[in-house]
C-alpha cells in the first residue's frame, strides 16, 4: 500500500491541522500508510495548542501530486481550499462537516460527512466505530479543535455530538476544557503581532457563489478596538488582494470570542446582496454590526450564497 497525505484546508485553523493528524493517526492504526501535513502554516492559537501538548508542527506543503498518487482530506472539500494541484492526485478518503460544492472524482471514496461543529468531533466518533483508543495527547489537540471551532461550545454550530466529545476527550486528556478553553482563545487574539496581510490571510476561505469569487476571512478578538484602530489599512489590504486575486467580494468578519458578537468589513462588489443577506445596512465605512453571530460555516455562507444566487 503507497503512502497517502493528509491535510486540511489552506490558511489552516486548530481543526485543520488536528483533524489531519487525528485522521492520519486512525488511519495508520486501521493499515494505511499515511503523513499528516499542512497547506500553510499554524496560526497563534493552534501553535499555542501544538506547544501546550508538545507536540511536533506539521511540515508544509505546497504540491502533493510531486509525493503522492492518493490523499485523504479533511476539514474541508471545496478544491478552491485544497491543495493546488488536488485534481492531479487521486482522493480515497474525505471527513467534513461543511457544505460540499466544486468536488468531484472519477472514483468511488470514502466519505464522511456530517454537520457538526468540528470534523474533530466527527473523528471521536470514528475511533469509537473502529474500536481505537484515542492517546491522552491526542485528546488533548482533538479537544482543542472544538473548543476552537465551536468558541467553547458557544457557537449555534454547537451539536449534542461536540458536547459529548469535549467531555469524552477532556476526560481522556484529564483537563478542565473551560478554564484551558478561556486561555486557549485568548491565545488566538493577539492581533498586535500581525501584520495587515497576516490578518486578512490568517483565516481565510474562498468561495464561489452565484457566479462570483468570494474570499472571507475571520479575526478573533477580545476587544473591537484591536481592529477598529487598524480599520482603514485593513481595508486597503484587502482591496489590494482582491484587485490581485480577481476576488468579487472580500469579507472579514470581526468575531468577539468573550461575548459572541461580530463585526463585518467588506470590500468589492454586490454590497447590496451582503445588506440583503444580513437584513442589515453597511455604515458609511463598509462595516456591518452582526450581533450574535460568530460562525462563518452557519451564520455567514449559507445566507450569503442565497442572496448571490
Amino acid at each position: 500500500m503507497s503512502k497517502e497525505l493528509v491535510f486540511g484546508h489552506k490558511n489552516p485553523d486548530t481543526d485543520a491541522i488536528v483533524a489531519a493528524k487525528a485522521y492520519s493517526y486512525l488511519q495508520n492504526q486501521l493499515g494505511y500508510d499515511t503523513e499528516a501535513v499542512a497547506l500553510g502554516q499554524p496560526n497563534p492559537e493552534t501553535n499555542f495548542v501544538l506547544n501546550y501538548f508538545d507536540e511536533t508542527t506539521p511540515r508544509v506543503i505546497k504540491t502533493a501530486s510531486n509525493e503522492v498518487d492518493s490523499v485523504m482530506l479533511v476539514d474541508h472539500n471545496e478544491f478552491q481550499q485544497s491543495v493546488s494541484d488536488i485534481k492531479d492526485v487521486k482522493i480515497t478518503h474525505v471527513v467534513d462537516h461543511h457544505r460540499i460544492s466544486n468536488f468531484q472524482t472519477e472514483l468511488p471514496l470514502y466519505y464522511r460527512a456530517e454537520p457538526l461543529g468540528c470534523c474533530s468531533t466527527i473523528l471521536v466518533k470514528m475511533f469509537d466505530e473502529n474500536k481505537i483508543e484515542i492517546p491522552a495527547q491526542l485528546a488533548g489537540l482533538m479537544l482543542s479543535a472544538i473548543i476552537s471551532d465551536t468558541l467553547l461550545l458557544k457557537s449555534p454550530t454547537t451539536t449534542d455530538d461536540d458536547k459529548i466529545a469535549v467531555k469524552t476527550l477532556a476526560e481522556i486528556a484529564d483537563i478542565d476544557y473551560e478554564k484551558y478553553g478561556i486561555e486557549m482563545l485568548k491565545a488566538g487574539t493577539n492581533v498586535a503581532a500581525k501584520s495587515d496581510q497576516e490578518l486578512i490571510d490568517s483565516d481565510a476561505k474562498s468561495f464561489t457563489m452565484g457566479g462570483k469569487s468570494v474570499r472571507i476571512d475571520q479575526i478573533n478578538v477580545v476587544d473591537f478596538d484591536d481592529i477598529d484602530k487598524r480599520q482603514d489599512d485593513i481595508k486597503k489590504a484587502m482591496s489590494a488582494e482582491a484587485s490581485d486575486k480577481g476576488y468579487d467580494l472580500f469579507l472579514v468578519l470581526v468575531t468577539n470570542v468573550l461575548n459572541s458578537d461580530s463585526k463585518l468589513i467588506a470590500v468589492g462588489s454586490s454590497l447590496d446582496a451582503v445588506e440583503k443577506a444580513f437584513n442589515e445596512k453597511f455604515a458609511s465605512d463598509n462595516t456591518m454590526p452582526l450581533p450574535g453571530v460568530v460562525s462563518r460555516k452557519k451564520q455567514v455562507v449559507p445566507p450569503l450564497t442565497d442572496a448571490l444566487s
